[in-house]
């Protein structure tokens, strides 16, 4: 199970570490850390020395009831950053959060590697032909609506069998476009609430059957910390909880905040799986 990143073959089989930079103001857990150069180059380094092997690059917050910007400003944060990142790490894997054609065009142009789209080409008709024509792989996340309408729309008749059902009929699209290397990310909190964020992760290994790498995103979600009874800056312990339940149930990429903790994860899983 390998895709292919800027022509470099990236083995799924044993499961990898994505790390989150948000260069955006208002993100739920580290909105504003990274807002000048020399923050976001430690933070990089960091977790690629932690054994990141992609790093997910998004300039759009897409927490609940989150302000929409516009594709300028979204393009004017991302952009700069990704020509620094692959000018001071030339081996870099870099992911783009964005949920925009043109965005995630000119992106991949500057040195992306991976397309990474929280509605999986819904918010956007020209997503799909356009990753299809750069030829990169996609993450199709699942969603229902925008993030500023998704906490209303969570009414399922099945979660697990809807959400399911949604994924392999983005992945048909996808195919249909002729994209190569598509990867599914349930939506962990996007248009679900804490039980069915739960109902997904206890009936995660289903969707083994739609035949894609499979990425997961809890990493410090309120689905953690409104459980426990805490807030995102104390759900790390839950988070790791959730990792290792996540890749025995089948996880291929974990999206995570904290690189060093998930990677410890997977070693431990890989010595019992």
């Amino acid at each position: 199970m390998t895709i292919n990143c800027n022509g470099i073959l990236t083995d799924l089989s044993t499961p990898k570490v994505m790390g989150i930079l948000n260069v955006t103001p208002d993100s739920f857990y580290d909105g504003g850390q990274y807002a000048d150069t020399s923050a976001i180059l430690q933070q990089v380094d960091k977790m690629l020395t932690e054994g990141a092997t992609f790093i997910d690059v998004g300039a759009y917050s897409s927490r609940p009831g989150a302000a929409a910007v516009s594709v300028s400003e979204e393009q004017s944060r991302l952009i700069p950053i990704i020509q620094l990142l692959v000018t001071e790490f030339p081996k870099i894997i870099i992911s783009v959060d964005t949920f925009r054609a043109a965005v995630a065009k000119e992106a991949i142009q500057t040195g992306a590697s991976v397309v990474n789209d929280i509605s999986a080409g819904l918010l956007d008709d020209d997503m799909i032909k356009t990753v299809a024509t750069l030829q990169v792989p996609f993450i199709g996340m699942h969603m229902r609506g925008t993030p500023q309408t998704m906490k209303e729309l969570t009414q399922y008749q099945d979660v697990v069998v809807d959400v399911l059902k949604a994924c392999s009929d983005r992945i048909a699209r996808c195919r249909e476009a002729g994209i190569n290397d598509i990867i599914i990310d349930p939506g962990f909190g996007f248009a679900k609430n804490t039980a069915q964020n739960f109902e997904l992760l206890k009936a995660l290994e289903l969707f083994k059957s739609l035949d894609v790498p499979l990425l997961v995103g809890v990493s410090r979600k309120s689905m953690i910390y409104k459980t426990l009874g805490t807030d995102a800056v104390n759900a790390l312990n839950g988070t790791t909880a959730l990792h290792m339940v996540a890749l025995h149930k089948g996880a291929s990429v974990l999206r995570v905040h904290d690189v060093k903790e998930a990677v410890e994860c997977i070693t431990l899983y890989n010595t019992i799986s």
